[in-house]
């Protein structure tokens, strides 16, 4: 089959779906115009207002039609064809349109007779050059105006879609008419598989894929398309779907718009066109009242599909036949569309794109004022989009009117399980009106508060997250039809992200660390211990003591400086992740340090963390140790000196430029650096965690190749991290919970005879009718405050308990807390509409804050001393996952914590014995912290042991000032590295004398039994 072959089937196939055929005889090089498609399609659409023109032209068509056409060529030039196509052109004050689009409510003949006079041409082999005579496989015109171009390879004679490729960016001047002013994207295509640009760039140009996927859109698998038949093609969806009259008019309508930072034309991903249509058309069909999940990989493009699916919802009407009796042909679906998300950024990109769709200002408004802006937005008739967060809604019950009956289409970005509690309950209220008075002719709040927390008819959710938990693929999925287990309506996978090039594999190049220690026992006496308390704070010792430290900074410079800082044309960062605030600082010092005392320049670095901290009797917060304001953060570490052509100049953007970022709890989650290659773990990851933060990395960037993506891991194993990663690889599905378990909760709580039904009633009921009316979040607080009185009868009943039976106290707390976390959850997933349970979940979780706990005695290590570490590379691994087919996530369990029990207490012997045996594996004579060797070297010093008999611990560092450096330099040859440190950093030397002599000190007179 011959490439002429090729491209006569698919020109057949869309004269089959209503495309013309054009002429390359009626195309005009100059103007980039189909003349005679232009001049037949106003003539047919728009007769009175071409009469007009032609007056102007002394009633000669040929006149008018050349002046339109070079008019109607500079107002392309100047606004582009995709704003004329939408909003047409006036000439000597007549509108004439380029294009009709489909009206959203329109389902009778006449009203889509306009839109059926488009005239839709494809044109082979253009000859489109003013300057030579090269064509084109195949030109896509709307009206006269050429949209798409294509370039066909056939396998068969020994060419392909990358030969196709090829040929665009070597023979194809980007700077021609056609290319630079009128079409707005290039497919190269194969049978097997297309590619996309929206701009032509020379050797530069970017292709991007645009196939289904190997298994089919929507559903799970890698790059490419599944195959077909033996007379058909693997690409055909594309001129079979996407260049179907209907959907290619759609895409220039609703798709296609220009990012407002880069300029760059936003063509959709076939992903992106395939779940937004597929949740548009399933909405029109069945209506309001149906929950959706999107699990769309990270680099999926997943803002752009929000804005689009948001502005198609807005305007979204039933289809001709639905499937619901509710529902009458042509009505809207939904009278507003919520966007629940934190991202600011999502907010900017949805007000500019639906702009460019409707050019009415105010269809999107942003809440970022306050309750009352919300309550405004959702009853007022402007905005058909208010982006907003969750926490906004339990304040403005009293403030709404006239939401009652209303549909509501609630888009959830980053769905997770925080959207299943309280806050998703008070926006049901909000959105259906319940909790007033007007809620039924009873008023009965109880019943309106439980109604809420269910699924009603007049509310969709449209939830998008890579990463589902159980709870939301319950609360979102879609029933398998058989199984029942819940499933995302629509896939977009990692697997097929990282195939297809949107994404960079973080598991490829694993580096794992480990750390190997051991403690000494310096107490003069031997405490029993709680273990799991005390070697958790043992662990925790080794884990910050300097020594460790020290050596985990040395280990992500200089990897850093070897393996990252040349990357990107040295504009590679990194991110190191600590597991508190306390390491994150005490990491961040050592590393500074570290860079200043080898003079290392490129290793600027900065520490994000949450509120104030002190550690070592200094209180520190991440403005204070950065040296500007947290909000500044992500902007100056985003600074790169090699794109600032003012660097290291006093013009310069930035006087510092950041390489690295130390964090603690912040930047893991939907913070978006490109320029990010490299992450040092030192924190245990889990679940969902582990693979939002090492998915920081995963983000493309033009220099950043798969071989630039390094994780250096101090506390994880890369076979655990495969398998945190393995469920979110392709597909996920749980299997649904059981209802009762929620009534067996009941029980459990109910049977320790502590709670009254009469109690229970009075607390909801007054709660209920103060929520109804307070309007912000402080008079809701005061509101809560006032209630407490409700919960104390049965606070006085439980401390009499506990003071009898201990474990019996803790027993309920237990219980109570079970059947709160339950019922939150699944109240959201099944219609109980039972008052009881209702009373219980609003009275317990009241109660739950009130309740006295156990004391929980701390435990006290006393005096431990880190005798050997080494923290040594463990092995490099290729942790990539393997396709595996959908991943069981598991179901919803039941069961608390359960009630407390004295633990068996050991030895601090004993357990430091079995720490040692743990993590002191191999270690010798050589891994002895070189700091402690010195203090017990002070210690066992004679004229140190005699001072520190009789002098207190302030006039002993007098004597011992004269003789600590003595004793170190006596002992220099035990480790050459540090000792050279110790003489070469005053400041390191300083402390290192402070810690010392405090230690030696107290070491000597607990030898010596003196406390």
């Amino acid at each position: 089959m011959s490439e002429r072959t090729f491209e006569a089937a698919i020109e057949a196939a869309l004269r089959q779906a209503g495309w013309l055929a054009g002429s390359t005889s009626h195309y005009d090089r100059s103007l980039g115009l189909d003349t005679a498609e232009l001049a037949a399609f106003i003539g047919a659409t728009q007769p009175d207002e071409w009469a007009k023109l032609l007056a102007y032209h002394g009633n000669d068509p040929n006149v008018a039609q050349r002046q339109f056409a070079q008019y109607l060529a500079r107002q392309i030039d100047e606004r582009g064809p995709l704003d004329v196509l939408r909003r047409g052109v006036k000439d000597k004050g007549v509108l004439i349109r380029l294009a009709y689009f489909k009206p959203a409510h329109a389902i009778t003949d006449d009203a889509l007779t306009l839109y059926r006079a488009n005239r839709l041409t494809v044109t082979r082999q253009l000859a489109y050059s003013t300057s030579n005579n090269n064509t084109l496989d195949l030109v896509l015109f709307v009206n006269g105006i050429p949209l798409a171009t294509a370039e066909l390879k056939n396998p068969l004679t020994g060419q392909t879609v990358e030969d196709a490729k090829e040929q665009y960016r070597t023979s194809r001047d980007a700077k021609e008419l056609l290319f630079a002013r009128r079409t707005l994207v290039h497919f190269a295509v194969d049978p097997d598989l297309v590619f996309v640009t929206t701009k032509l760039s020379g050797e530069r140009t970017r292709f991007l894929p645009f196939n289904t996927g190997s298994n089919g859109p929507g559903v799970s698998g890698g790059a490419g398309n599944p195959p077909v038949g033996a007379s058909g093609y693997r690409s055909s969806y594309l001129w079979e779907q996407v260049w179907h009259p209907d959907t290619w008019l759609d895409v220039v309508r609703r798709f296609l718009h220009t990012d407002r930072e880069s300029k760059a034309l936003i063509f959709p991903r076939y992903h992106q066109w395939h779940a937004v249509t597929r949740l548009a058309e399933h909405a029109a069909r069945h209506g309001s009242g149906h929950n959706y999940l999107v699990m769309h990989s990270a680099g999926s493009g997943k803002s752009n599909t929000i804005a689009w699916l948001a502005h198609r919802l807005s305007s979204l009407h039933t289809a001709p036949v639905v499937d619901d009796e509710r529902l009458r042909p042509n009505e809207p679906v939904f009278d507003k569309v919520i966007i629940i998300t934190d991202r600011v950024v999502l907010d900017r990109q949805l007000q500019d794109t639906v702009f460019q769709f409707e050019h009415v200002p105010g269809v999107v408004q942003r809440i970022d004022k306050d309750s009352a802006q919300l309550a405004a937005a959702l009853q007022g008739e402007t905005a058909k989009v208010v982006i907003t967060t969750m926490q906004k809604f339990p304040y403005i019950l009293s403030q709404v009117q006239g939401l009652k009956g209303k549909r509501f289409a609630v888009i959830v970005d980053e769905a997770h399980s925080s959207q299943s509690g309280d806050s998703a309950a008070a926006l049901k209220k909000v959105l259906l009106k319940l909790g007033s008075d007007d809620v039924d002719a009873s008023g009965d709040l109880l019943t309106a508060s439980a109604l809420a927390r269910g699924r009603h008819e007049t509310l969709s959710y449209f939830a998008f997250t890579a990463t589902p938990k159980q709870k939301t693929l319950e609360l979102f999925g879609t029933p398998h039809p058989v199984t029942g287990e819940a499933q995302p309506f629509h896939t977009y996978s990692m697997r097929q992200a990282i195939e297809e090039g949107f994404i960079l594999d973080v598991l490829r190049n694993y580096l794992t660390y480990k750390s190997y220690w051991k403690l000494a026992n310096a107490n003069p006496d031997d405490p029993e211990v709680d273990p799991k308390k005390a070697g958790a704070q043992l662990a925790r010792f080794a884990s910050l003591h300097p020594t460790m430290q020290a050596q985990k900074a040395e280990i992500i410079v200089e990897h850093f400086r070897k393996h990252t800082a040349p990357g990107l044309g040295g504009r590679a960062k990194a991110m190191v992740v600590t597991g508190s605030r306390e390491a994150a600082v005490r990491l961040h010092a050592a590393i500074r340090k570290y860079v200043d005392l080898h003079g290392y320049v490129g290793c600027d670095s900065l520490v994000a963390f949450s509120g104030e901290l002190e550690v070592d009797g200094v209180a520190h917060t991440e403005a204070r140790i950065n040296g500007f304001g947290e909000g500044e953060l992500p902007e100056r570490f985003a600074y790169t000196a090699a794109d600032d052509r003012h660097a290291g100049t006093p013009r310069a953007k930035q006087a510092v430029e950041y390489r690295l970022l130390v964090v603690a709890e912040k930047y893991q989650t939907g913070f978006d650096q490109p320029l990010l290659t490299t992450m040092y773990v030192d924190k245990l990851l889990k679940g969902v965690a582990a693979v939002q933060t090492l998915s920081r990395l995963n983000r493309t960037h033009p220099l950043k190749a798969q071989g630039d993506v390094f994780v250096l891991d101090f506390v994880n194993e890369a076979g655990d991290i495969a398998s945190h990663f393995r469920p979110y690889f392709e597909t996920a599905a749980t299997t649904p919970t059981d209802p009762n378990l929620l009534y067996t909760a009941q029980h459990a709580v109910t049977g320790y005879a502590l709670l009254v039904d009469s109690e229970m009633q009075a607390y909801a009921e007054a709660l209920l009718a103060a929520e109804s009316k307070a309007t912000t979040d402080t008079g809701l607080q005061r509101a809560h405050a006032a209630l407490y009185r409700f919960t104390e009868p049965a606070v006085d009943r439980f401390k009499a308990l506990a003071a009898d039976d201990p474990e019996a106290a803790d027993g309920f707390r237990s219980a109570l807390r079970d059947y709160t976390r339950m019922y939150a959850f699944l109240s959201q997933v099944v219609p109980y509409h039972d008052e009881d349970l209702e009373r219980l979940y609003l009275y317990g979780r009241a109660l739950l804050n009130r309740l006295p706990r156990r004391q929980d005695p701390s435990v006290d290590i006393g005096e431990v001393t880190l005798t050997h570490l080494r923290v040594s590379k463990t092995g490099a691994h290729d942790a990539s996952l393997t396709p595996e087919g959908e991943q069981m996530l598991p179901g919803f369990a039941g069961g608390a914590a359960g009630p407390q029990h004295d633990p068996e207490k050991v030895a601090l012997s004993e357990l430091i014995d079995l720490f040692n045996d743990k993590f002191g594996i191999g270690l010798g004579e050589a891994d002895k912290v070189w700091v402690e060797q010195q203090i017990v070297a002070l210690a066992e010093d004679g004229t140190l042991e005699a001072a520190a008999m009789v002098n207190d611990e302030s006039n002993f560092g007098v004597v011992c000032d004269r003789r600590i450096e003595d004793v170190i330099l006596s002992r220099h040859d035990d480790n050459g590295k540090l000792m050279q440190r110790y003489l070469d950093d005053a400041t390191l030397r300083a402390q290192l004398n402070q810690f010392a002599r405090k230690q030696a000190y107290q070491m000597i007179r607990r030898r010596k039994g003196i406390a």
